[in-house]
């Protein structure tokens, strides 16, 4: 009963992991830049994600540009989308394997096989934790890269936005969502190792008068 529901538990941690994995995959302020300038009502707020550049102005208005060209875009944010992408879609299917294995779930068929389909679940959420996780490291690494540099001028320095701490936050859920599903499939397999189904052995004089007896019946 106590496995059954730490694997609830990380199929609750899974979920908000995938929610805000795709969250912070659509979100676009990857990086913001606060320029208020000599006056407070021509402030404006740049954003910058994978997908799209977006301009809060004081006023109330906000403008977005889709980032069409993939070519021209900085080799860490074609290798965040990739990343992200892959994330996604790994979460995805660890949850849909994961309600399969699950021990609380009807489906899956024997104890073997929902085992097996709870630790492969485990194994997506781990490698979508790891592509998550890369991807925002190094997207923070060359904003503070870029933010240290005095070469750079202040209005063209940003800082961490929303999505990246939405983006590190979800990774660590699905990691520790992984480590749970695979533990527990782990330690039932080796419980089952350790103690191996008992098998009764019979003694040689056992065995001799179980076939003398065997023999007398037939004559």
């Amino acid at each position: 009963m106590a496995s059954a529901s730490l694997q609830f538990f990380a199929f609750i941690l899974a979920l908000f992991g995938v929610f805000g994995d795709i969250t912070a995959t659509l979100l676009p302020n990857w990086k913001v830049n606060a320029d208020v300038g000599s006056n407070i009502i021509t402030a404006i707020t740049q954003m910058q994600g994978l997908w799209m550049d977006c301009t809060w102005y004081s006023t109330g208005m906000f403008s977005c540009t889709l980032k069409y060209s993939v070519l021209s875009l900085p080799i860490y944010i074609q290798a965040a989308r990739t990343t992200m992408v892959l994330s996604c879609i790994l979460s995805a299917f660890g949850i849909c394997i994961t309600t399969v294995g699950m021990k609380c779930t009807k489906l899956g068929g024997d104890t073997d096989s929902k085992s097996h389909a709870c630790f492969a679940g485990g194994v997506c959420f781990i490698l979508a934790g790891i592509f998550g996780l890369v991807p925002t490291s190094w997207y923070t690494r060359e904003i503070i890269s870029s933010f240290l540099d005095q070469t750079i001028p202040e209005s063209s320095k940003h800082e961490p936005g929303g999505a990246v701490y939405t983006g590190f936050i979800s990774a660590g859920f699905l990691l520790i969502a992984g480590v749970i599903f695979c533990t527990s499939c782990f330690k039932k397999q080796q419980g089952a190792w350790i103690y191996p189904p008992k098998q009764h052995h019979f003694s040689s004089t056992e065995q001799e008068s179980n076939a003398g007896y065997n023999l007398k019946d037939y004559v």
